[in-house]
């Protein structure tokens, strides 16, 4: 299969951009289509056998649920059901944070097909703020799934040419809508009530949309294993450790080179005949992991003061970058976990060192 980047940085090549890609989805076909977190791999959701494709293209597991993306975020009653008692809560969110990076786990309606859902009762469910996936979903009027235009695991791709890294030959098309504005997959929640004055957001998966962000619409915490990148969360229960939406498996995000979190510049030394590279925060001597070693490259992810939004931004390029070098090893950096999208970061960083990560 020949695969096709069309541009849309013009409103003319965005129409036939946008024509070509809704003649394929009515086809059944998959296409690459950007979105503000990362670039998806899109797929008519109420069609199985299209969803199917993506995830034989991708080489994904049928276990792993996909979001589904609304063409309009008035349209979330076509695929989900609001339970009463959590309905005000949903509200206030879809009308702060739709359209944009902020995905809900709901109860599905039966039109979307178990394989979107891996079998859950629920749906993953938001509305993209990008300007040509929303041009496509629009115009295909029906919603996309879509997941990160990538082979299961691997890398997260935040530009056309990074598809076409990881799916060139595998899908007919991809729409380049230049660089992501996020760089990170979206926040994903549930929300639950519980009698109290405020309900009860539980992080299934970090992201741009922040703790706190959601804390003036309610109480945001970070269940099982993503708990300790929030020092300030509330003492909640655990719950299951089934899989309840995507990007909840222990490896993923991940490079082909092994990557491993160093907590603390003592805590690394060099093995003879090895070679390593560097993902650094901010490319500061005085943070002590500049000189470690004679990197074969360092790669900042916000140079100087340490700006965690463009951290967010650059963190998958950066990784990609590094990860075609051939090293031995990445090596790389924390960011602060005390606010903001640092915690999404250092969950991204934690799946994909694992089993390398440090303890």
């Amino acid at each position: 299969m020949t695969t096709q980047i069309l541009p849309t940085d013009h409103p003319e090549l965005l129409r036939k951009g946008v024509e070509e890609a809704v003649r394929l989805l009515l086809a059944g076909e998959v296409v690459g289509l950007p979105t503000e977190t990362v670039y998806g791999l899109a797929a008519d959701a109420l069609n199985a056998d299209a969803v199917a494709k993506i995830f034989s293209v991708k080489e994904r597991p049928t276990f792993d649920p996909l979001i589904v993306h609304l063409p309009h975020k008035s349209e979330l009653d076509t695929v989900a059901d609001v339970p009463e008692d959590i309905a005000p809560a949903i509200k206030q969110l879809v009308d702060r944070f739709w359209p944009g990076p902020l995905t809900l786990i709901l109860p599905k309606k039966p039109c979307v097909p178990d394989i979107v859902t891996a079998g859950l009762p629920t749906v993953a469910v938001r509305a993209s703020a990008n300007l040509v996936f929303n041009r496509v979903a629009r115009k295909l009027e029906r919603p996309l799934a879509a997941p990160s235009a990538n082979r299961f695991g691997s890398i997260s791709p935040t530009s056309a040419q990074a598809v076409m890294t990881e799916l060139g030959g595998r899908i007919p098309l991809i729409l380049d809508g230049g660089a992501c504005m996020h760089g990170l997959e979206s926040t994903i929640i549930k929300v639950r009530n519980v009698g109290e004055t405020k309900p009860r957001f539980v992080i299934l998966r970090p992201g741009p949309i922040t703790p706190e962000d959601l804390k003036p619409f309610g109480r945001p915490f970070f269940p099982g294993k993503t708990k300790p990148y929030s020092s300030k969360s509330p003492d909640e229960p655990v719950e299951g450790d089934g899989i309840e939406s995507p990007g909840q498996l222990e490896s993923h995000y991940a490079p082909r080179t092994p990557l491993r979190v160093v907590d603390s510049p003592e805590e690394f030394t060099p093995e003879p005949g090895k070679t390593y590279a560097l993902l650094s925060y901010r490319g500061e001597m005085d943070d002590g992991y500049m000189d470690l070693t004679d990197w074969k490259q360092i790669q900042v992810l916000s140079p100087g003061k340490g700006k965690l939004p463009e951290a967010a931004v650059r963190f998958f390029f950066a990784l990609r970058e590094l990860d075609k070098l051939g090293v031995d090893e990445i090596i790389a950096e924390p960011v602060p976990l005390h606010s903001g999208i640092g915690i999404a970061i250092m969950d991204r960083l934690r799946r994909a060192s694992h089993p390398f990560r440090t303890p």
